[in-house]
């Protein structure tokens, strides 16, 4: 019922204007498509698997409209590489899960990490490995592999901060550099940490110039407050 509900919501939202009202999943398949209604599905379903709790100084809702900004410019950028954007989207929603793996079994060590980044003013991946000597990508990974998701996903969450390990693949890099462009629009699930650094290697194997960083940032930023009038 939930995810019915949800669907429905999102159907019936501004985003999709309509003189009709939907009612069932299969007008609201017609509406969006296939593709969006597995989206909210994934989104609901994770959503329920990491309920939110009293981690201090972590912000749920932050953390999924930072996800979310990443899979829109993951989806973007695939678009212009002819790359599958399902996966690219896919694959940006779930970068960060490790992260609400910690949060979730481990709240109070996690709230240590949390500190120690405002402290030393570093990135929440670096204050994961120093504080609990794992981080979520690696996490991330772990879960990916438990719950028997394809080698080009598990690769691009265990690579999304060091795309340039070998044998991670190209999905890595998009969504790293995804990443990067969530953090440059100011949509960061730490805002208060160091912005993500998009390495020059990764940004040079896409083959993309400065004008279109722009177009994406602009893209990725309309798309998002699109969706966030309704949903984030």
């Amino acid at each position: 019922m939930a995810l019915t509900a949800s669907t429905l919501r999102y159907a019936n939202s501004a985003y999709y204007t309509t003189m009709i009202k939907v009612t069932t999943i299969q007008q609201a398949i017609c509406l969006m498509g296939l593709a969006n209604v597995k989206k909210i599905i994934m989104m609901a379903a994770l959503s329920g698997c990491f309920p939110e709790n009293n981690c201090k100084g972590f912000d749920h809702k932050a953390f999924w409209r930072h996800s979310i900004a990443v899979a829109i410019a993951a989806k973007l950028l695939a678009k212009r590489l002819n790359l599958n954007v399902d996966t690219a989207y896919t694959a940006g929603l779930l970068h960060d899960l490790g992260a609400l793996v910690l949060v979730t079994q481990y709240p109070r060590q996690y709230e240590a990490c949390i500190a120690y980044r405002h402290q030393h003013q570093i990135s929440q991946f670096d204050a994961e490995r120093q504080v609990l000597g794992i981080d979520h990508a690696a996490v991330g990974m772990s879960l990916a592999n438990l719950w028997n998701f394809s080698e080009v996903m598990k690769n691009a969450i265990a690579g999304h901060h060091q795309p340039e390990t070998p044998g991670l693949g190209f999905l890595a890099t998009v969504i790293h550099v995804a990443d990067g462009i969530a953090h440059a629009i100011g949509v960061s699930s730490t805002p208060d940490s160091q912005v993500t650094e998009v390495s020059g290697q990764s940004w040079e194997s896409l083959d993309l110039d400065q004008t279109v960083l722009q177009e994406l940032m602009q893209e990725t930023a309309a798309e998002l407050a699109q969706i966030s009038r309704e949903d984030l």
